[in-house]
């Protein structure tokens, strides 16, 4: 009998797209991949992956449901252009749009209003207590996203140690996750999951596998929720070492590392029994 392919639903940034920054090209110059831009940012290119990586998603694409799952919001993930077919099914927000044909659901996005309502404190307290505590020697911005998340972004290397610690100490009993990606802190509502949104696409489509990926804290409920995963070698996860039987974590870092979770995922799709 032949093993239905599993959805394939994948973070972007750091994950399958790099910054100029986060390429993480440590070889010769001459031995170095080729790259395709996905993303231009005010007239100039922001977003890479390698050529090489380009053709697996197309033919991933093609051969099964692919999911983009970002914390971008619309707005920013509607600037991105992966290689093949735009996909039919996309998670914004860190789950709090789910796109469908490039539109954001409606049920889904009572459904997600719903759940903030009942187990967090509202985002106007949640942001007033990061501007507040943040100190303006390091604080550069401070952004709501979608009307669901905040954000600052910060110096990094002024960022005292234990800020990020007593931050999330505070905002995990009002039911909010924080998270440190490179130059920005992200306080997100618990119940507001790229997996829950997962979820629902795996409902509507039949499907009845999932391969995941990611790098960061925010990821971590789409990794556990897949049936296999896979993590780089950098990022908030290779930082504290954060593991999970079935997820494979990589040595390989920057897009090189990108390219490869491309390979895993249609290896897995190929041969789904083997996923």
């Amino acid at each position: 009998m032949t093993v239905p392919a599993p959805l394939v639903a994948s973070d972007l940034d750091r994950t399958l797209i790099y910054s100029a920054a986060a390429l993480y090209l440590t070889g010769e110059d001459a031995a170095a991949p080729r790259l395709l831009c996905v993303e231009v940012y005010e007239g100039r290119p922001l977003s890479y992956l390698t050529e090489t990586a380009a053709a697996l998603l197309t033919e991933l694409a093609e051969r099964t449901t692919f999911v983009p799952a970002t914390t971008r919001t619309r707005e920013q993930y509607r600037r991105i252009h992966l290689p093949g077919p735009p996909p039919e099914f996309a998670v914004c927000a860190n789950g709090g749009h789910l796109l469908v044909r490039g539109e954001s659901d409606p049920d889904w996005q009572r459904t997600v209003a719903a759940r903030l309502a009942a187990r967090c404190a509202p985002l106007d307290e949640v942001r007033a207590h990061l501007v507040r505590t943040a100190d303006p020697a390091w604080l550069r911005t401070a952004r709501t996203a979608e009307d669901l998340f905040a954000y600052l972004v910060v110096e990094r290397s002024l960022l005292p140690e234990n800020w990020v610690k007593d931050l999330a100490a505070w905002a995990e009993p009002r039911g909010w996750t924080i998270s440190l990606q490179g130059r920005k802190i992200y306080a997100v509502p618990q119940p507001l999951t790229k997996s829950a949104a997962v979820a629902e696409v795996a409902r509507r489509t039949g499907a009845t596998g999932i391969l995941a990926a990611g790098d960061s804290l925010l990821d971590t409920d789409l990794l556990l929720a897949a049936d296999r995963g896979w993590r780089p070698g950098h990022g908030e996860l290779a930082d504290t070492g954060w593991r999970a039987p079935h997820v494979t974590a990589l040595r390989e870092r920057g897009v090189a590392a990108g390219e490869l979770i491309a390979r895993a995922f249609l290896a897995g799709v190929t041969d789904p029994g083997r996923a």
